[in-house]
């Protein structure tokens, strides 16, 4: 085969080498055009706002990778839907081509309740946004504070800062509504148990201000006041009169203890006890 090659003209050999080279690179290209599907395209499918599991399902029988490139909350979409895709919808790619998704989060994350009170409301409702609670409601309570918030509540009980919650939550908000000037009597919370002194203050519009209890408290609620300031009457036995919104401080034992009242000289446990289911 040598003396073939050499017993040839020179530039015949050439334009074989050259033929052969150019055969080679041709079959070359071929078999990776057919490795990689060079020249083979797809068009993205749009997904966005459709179910995670059904959209990768999509994708990968089309022919692409799918990788969960993000997951994030928001409560404008549903929960397991697609949220963005790169490529972006209906975009032509090479065959396969990844697809990232970012999806909506099936559980909200919990978010730490912020401090509110004695903020004012327009503050305190900034604060809720920015923290991805939402308003329940507003509740006015006669306090001389007028226009801040008093209390805040979840599910109608008291809720503290820093206390976690679901995104989205809806928080309650308790709002002074300032002294007006009516004066109501000082009501009598004597005999009363101190949960009782709570509920008589609220249909008053009084707020509650110290609790101070003796050593014998085991059940504040069940514990009775023995004593009040203001007292219900003054030095002449007269009246006391109190604005809506101001605080009453009371004194109180487990159990209704002797004690001097301001309409009575004194007043046993048992004139006490008599006097309050009179009242009731």
């Amino acid at each position: 085969m040598f003396k073939f090659i050499t017993h040839r003209p020179f530039w015949i050999n050439l334009l074989a080498a050259i033929f052969l080279a150019f055969l080679l690179l041709f079959v070359t290209l071929q078999l990776l055009g057919w490795i990689t599907k060079h020249g083979a395209y797809l068009t993205v499918p749009a997904v966005i706002a459709k179910d995670t599991k059904k959209s990768i399902q999509l994708l990968e029988s089309k022919g692409f990778e799918v990788v969960i490139q993000d997951s994030i909350y928001t409560d404008t979409l549903a929960r397991g839907t697609v949220i963005k895709q790169l490529p972006d919808p209906n975009a032509t790619v090479k065959i396969n081509r990844t697809v990232y998704l970012t999806v909506n989060r099936y559980t909200p994350p919990l978010i730490e309740m912020p401090s509110l009170e004695g903020k004012s409301l327009s503050f305190a409702l900034d604060l809720l946004d920015r923290n991805h609670l939402k308003l329940e409601d507003t509740i006015y309570k006669p306090d001389f504070m007028k226009g801040s918030i008093l209390e805040q509540q979840f599910n109608g009980a008291k809720i503290t800062a820093g206390s976690k919650l679901p995104w989205g939550s809806r928080i309650t908000l308790i709002v002074a509504s300032g002294l007006d000037d009516q004066q109501i009597i000082v009501p009598d919370l004597l005999g009363k148990t101190l949960a009782e002194a709570r509920l008589t203050l609220e249909e008053n519009g009084i707020n509650i201000g110290a609790v101070i209890a003796d050593a014998t408290v085991t059940d504040t609620a069940a514990a009775f006041v023995y004593k009040q300031n203001p007292d219900r009457l003054d030095e002449e036995s007269q009246p006391r009169y109190i604005r809506s919104g101001q605080l009453m401080d009371v004194w109180i034992s487990q159990q209704m203890i002797y004690l001097k009242d301001s309409t009575e000289q004194t007043s046993s446990p048992k004139d006490l006890k008599n006097k309050k289911n009179t009242e009731e």
